[in-house]
């Protein structure tokens, strides 16, 4: 089995099966998906249906999409879905198209995790081992010959497939799959064994900032690549991506956290918020901002990291005091 990081439109790409996951409510690419093959019947969904918790519904795709069948997997609300759930999902995903599905040969399925806040990486990692998991044990289809994670984002993209010649520069083939060998040697990194079975036990960082197409690259090249380099998972907050009680899921990743990094650029309210929040909990508080006018006047007298609008000074800075701290 190949597994590969695809740029494309998920809704379009060819596959024999879309995976999806249905976390008790539609979100991005599932919520476009089921609009499109009920055809837009004024939310009923009727001609799809969306399973509960620990089960699947295969739907024919009609020609409406560019994969042939649908596979909806029923997991845990968002708030709920973690790196341990991520891996889970990815396993049972391949498990039921073996029973579903078994002639697949070619199946698509997007990242999950990141878009609500999951760090990046922790969260590929496991989507990847509960695949692995499933292909070594057999649990796939037999004639299962290509995994096509799709991603829309160029960027993100990249950063998936650099991370996947990472973990298995020699591809699937490389790893053993007898019963034996799995018991010592599969899933050979610590990336890939702990990702999932041991993220709990991982100290993260909360990084309080706004959730902005602009603010991407200081994420993921200042801020993210500092701090996993510092050895800690990385989080943050979309509130786009919830429709629950999303102040209860920031107090938690908050409260579970190691320190906060908080950007102040712009004075957007929401940072405001939960640098306070980390504030009133006692949390160590790293504060970041573009400039030293953005800095609104209650924090103008704490500790600030002012990085100039370069992200390389913004890695620099935040390394060090990581480092420090």
């Amino acid at each position: 089995m190949e597994v590969s990081i695809v740029q494309a439109d998920a809704l379009a790409f060819g596959a024999d099966v879309l995976i999806l996951k249905y976390a008790q409510a539609l979100y991005g690419v599932d919520a476009h998906v089921v609009r499109r093959l009920d055809g837009n019947t004024g939310g009923v969904f009727a001609a799809v249906p969306l399973p509960p918790v620990g089960s699947v519904s295969l739907v024919d795709a009609r020609g409406l999409l560019g994969a042939r069948d649908v596979l909806f997997v029923g997991v845990q609300p968002l708030g709920q879905f973690g790196y341990a759930e991520i891996r889970e999902f990815a396993r049972h995903a391949l498990k039921a198209l073996a029973e579903k599905v078994p002639d697949a040969a070619h199946v698509a399925m997007t990242l999950h995790g990141v878009g609500f806040g999951l760090d990046e990486t922790e969260a590929f990692r496991a989507q990847l081992a509960g695949l692995i998991e499933a292909w070594q044990s057999g649990e796939c289809p037999p004639g299962l010959g290509h995994v096509s994670i799709v991603e829309h984002d160029e960027r993100r993209g990249e950063r998936l497939r650099n991370q996947l010649d990472e973990i298995l520069p020699k591809g699937l083939e490389a790893l053993p799959t007898s019963a034996k060998a799995r018991s010592t040697a599969a899933l050979q990194t610590d990336a890939l064994r702990t990702a999932g079975a041991g993220s709990r036990g991982k100290a993260h960082v909360f990084v309080a900032m706004p959730f902005a197409k602009e603010f991407d690259d200081r994420f993921h090249y200042g801020i993210h690549k500092a701090i996993q380099a510092a050895g800690y998972l990385c989080e943050r907050a979309d509130m786009s991506s919830f429709t629950g009680d999303i102040l209860a899921w920031v107090k938690e990743r908050i409260d579970s956290s190691a320190l906060v990094v908080a950007d102040l650029s712009g004075g957007n309210p929401n940072v405001y918020l939960e640098v306070g929040y980390a504030w009133g909990r006692g949390l160590p508080t790293v504060l970041v901002a573009s400039e030293q006018k953005d800095l609104l006047f209650d924090v103008r007298g704490q500790r600030c990291l002012i990085y100039d609008n370069s992200i390389r000074l913004l890695e620099e800075h935040l390394t060090r005091e990581l480092q420090r701290l």
